[in-house]
C-alpha cells in the first residue's frame, strides 16, 4: 500500500510535517519544532533509499493524482534520476537542519517549516512529469526560499533578498511564456505526451517551439546561474544564513536537472527538427560560466564568497556535460553532481563555523584571531578543499576524471579540457589562500567564542563524510549513474509506459 505511493510521499510528506510545524503544541516549544523536523527529515531519507532501491531495477514508478491518466493529470514519475537527486535533497536537508540547531533557528519565526516547504517543492520539482507542475513546485520552492533569505534580518539580507525575489519574479514571467507558446502549439504540457507529438509539427509551429525551448532554456539557466544570467548567485548566497546557504546548494541543480530533464526528453537526438536544440547556445555559456567562476573564486573577499563562485563553477562544469549531451558524460554530471552539492554546502557551513569563532573579521581573509577548534575545522576545511578542487583521494576527483574522459574525443577535448583544469587550479590557488588566510594569518588573543555544540558539526561533517564514501563505493555509484544516464536518453521505453496508446 505504501510502495503504491511511494513516488508522492517524498512531496506530499514534507509538507504535511511543515503544516503540523504551524500548530500548537509543536509550534510553542523550539525543542520540539527540532525533534519533529529532524524526525522528518529521517524518515524522507528512509522514503529517499527506498525509493532509490525500486529505480535501481530500472523500473519507472508512476503516479496519477486523482487516479487522472495523461496527459490530461497530474503526474509524478520517479526513474533512476529522480529518485537519486530525491535522495541528494533529503541528505542535504539533514546536514543543514542539523546545523542548525546550533542557534540559527533562533533568530526568527517559522524556519521548520519553511525548510520543510521548500523541499517538499524542490523534490516536487524533480518527480513531477508535467512542465506546468514544474512550474508550479519551482513557485513553492521559490517562495518558501524568499522567506529563509531573509531570515534573521539585516540590512544585506534585506537587499540580496529584494534583488533575488525580483529577478525570480521576471524568471517566472517567463517561464509562463514558454508554457504558453508550447501549450498553444503542442496542446498539452505533459513532457512524455509533448516527446510524442513534436515529430508531427508543421514547419512554421517547429519555429513556435523553438522559441520556447529557447525561452525554458532562459528560464533554467536562469535558476542554474547560466552566464549572464549568473550574477545574483554569489550575493544571495553569502547573505543568506548558513543552513540556508547549505540547502540553496541544489537550488542551481534544480534548473540543471531540469535542463537535462526537458531537454533530453523533449528535444533530445530523437525530436527530428529540433533535436538538440540547445547545444549549440550550452557551448559557449557553460565554457565561459566555467571561466566567470574561476575569475570569481580567485577574487573572492570571503570564504562564504568563494563557497558562492564554487557552485558557479560547478554549475560550468555540469553545463559542460550536458552539452556534450551522451550517456557517458550524463553519467559523470550525475556524479559530479551529488559530490558538488553536498560538499558546497559542507562549506557553506564551515565558513559560518570559522567566522563564528574569528570573531569580528568573521570569514573573511584578513588576519584575525585564533578559532577555538583550529584542529577539527582545519582538517574539515582540507577535506573540504581537495574535494572541491579535484584532488585525489576524494570525490571532487572522480568526478572530473569521469568528465575527461567523457571528453576525450580531439574536437571536445581541445576546449574542455584546458578549460577544467585551468578552472580546478583557480580553485586550488583560491583555496590555499583561504586556508592560509582563516588559520595561519593569527593576530591579537586567542577568540574568546564559544566552541562549536558537537550537534552543529555533525551537520558539517555528515556532509563531508559522503565524498571519502563516493570514492570508496565509487564502482555501485557510477554504474547507477550511468544506467540513469542511458535510461534518460532511451526515452522509447518511457513514453510506451507513460502514453501506451500514443508513444511514437
Amino acid at each position: 500500500m505504501i510502495q503504491q505511493h511511494l513516488t508522492l510521499l517524498p512531496v506530499i510528506f514534507p509538507l504535511i510535517m511543515g503544516a503540523l510545524l504551524l500548530l500548537p503544541p509543536i509550534t510553542n516549544s523550539l525543542a520540539r519544532q527540532r525533534n519533529v523536523a529532524l524526525a522528518a527529515c529521517l524518515v524522507l531519507i528512509a522514503l529517499s533509499v527506498w525509493m532509490v532501491q525500486v529505480a535501481s531495477s530500472g523500473s519507472i514508478q508512476l503516479y496519477y493524482l486523482g487516479d487522472w491518466k495523461p496527459p490530461f493529470g497530474i503526474l509524478f514519475v520517479a526513474d533512476r534520476t529522480s529518485a537519486l537527486m530525491v535522495l541528494l535533497s533529503s541528505s542535504l536537508t539533514l546536514g543543514a537542519l542539523l546545523y542548525a540547531t546550533g542557534g540559527d533557528d533562533k533568530t526568527g519565526m517559522f524556519f521548520y517549516p519553511l525548510f520543510l516547504f521548500q523541499i517538499a517543492g524542490i523534490n516536487g520539482a524533480f518527480l513531477t512529469g508535467d512542465l506546468f507542475n514544474l512550474f508550479v513546485f519551482f513557485e513553492v520552492l521559490l517562495i518558501a526560499s524568499y522567506s529563509l533569505l531573509i531570515h534573521g534580518g539585516g540590512k544585506q539580507r534585506t537587499q540580496a533578498a529584494m534583488h533575488y525575489v525580483i529577478l525570480n519574479l521576471v524568471g517566472s514571467a517567463f517561464f509562463l511564456f514558454a508554457l504558453g507558446i508550447l501549450y498553444g502549439t503542442l496542446g498539452t504540457l505533459n513532457m512524455a505526451d509533448m516527446a510524442s507529438r513534436i515529430h508531427q509539427l508543421q514547419p512554421d509551429e517547429q519555429a513556435l517551439v523553438k522559441a520556447g525551448g529557447l525561452l525554458l532554456l532562459v528560464v533554467f539557466g536562469l535558476k542554474s546561474a547560466l552566464l549572464p544570467l549568473q550574477f545574483w548567485l554569489p550575493r544571495t548566497y553569502s547573505a543568506a544564513s548558513a543552513p540556508v546557504a547549505a540547502l540553496f546548494a541544489i537550488m542551481t541543480k534544480v534548473g540543471i536537472y531540469s535542463i537535462l530533464r526537458v531537454h533530453t526528453l523533449v528535444f533530445g537526438p530523437e525530436a527530428g527538427d529540433l533535436a538538440n536544440l540547445i547545444q549549440p547556445w550550452l557551448w559557449p555559456l557553460s565554457l565561459l560560466t566555467l571561466t566567470i567562476g574561476a575569475v570569481g573564486a580567485l577574487a573572492s573577499p570571503s570564504l562564504r564568497m568563494l563557497a558562492a563562485n564554487l557552485v558557479i563553477i560547478s554549475v560550468g562544469t555540469l553545463l559542460i556535460a550536458a552539452a556534450i549531451a551522451t550517456p557517458q558524460a550524463i553519467a559523470a554530471a550525475l556524479y559530479y553532481l551529488v559530490h558538488s552539492t553536498l560538499i558546497a554546502a559542507a562549506l557553506f557551513l564551515l565558513a559560518d563555523a570559522i567566522g563564528e569563532q574569528r570573531g569580528k573579521p568573521g570569514d573573511r581573509f584578513v588576519s584575525a584571531r585564533r578559532v577555538q577548534q583550529p584542529i577539527l575545522l582545519g582538517s574539515a576545511f582540507f577535506i573540504a578543499a581537495l574535494s572541491l578542487a579535484g584532488l585525489p583521494p576524494f570525490s571532487g576527483f572522480v568526478g572530473k576524471l569521469m568528465l575527461l574522459q567523457a571528453s576525450s574525443e580531439p574536437s571536445i577535448a581541445s576546449w574542455v579540457w584546458p578549460a577544467l583544469l585551468i578552472s580546478s587550479l583557480a580553485a586550488i590557488i583560491a583555496l590555499a589562500r583561504a586556508g592560509t588566510s582563516l588559520f595561519w594569518r593569527v593576530s591579537g588573543e586567542n577568540s574568546a567564542s564559544e566552541p562549536a555544540a558537537v550537534l552543529k558539526l555533525s551537520g558539517v561533517w555528515l556532509l563531508l563524510i559522503c565524498s571519502p564514501l563516493m570514492v570508496i563505493f565509487a564502482g555501485s555509484i557510477t554504474e547507477y549513474t550511468r544506467l540513469a544516464a542511458e535510461q534518460l536518453f532511451n526515452i522509447q521505453p518511457t513514453l510506451e509506459l507513460i502514453l501506451p496508446q500514443g508513444a511514437k
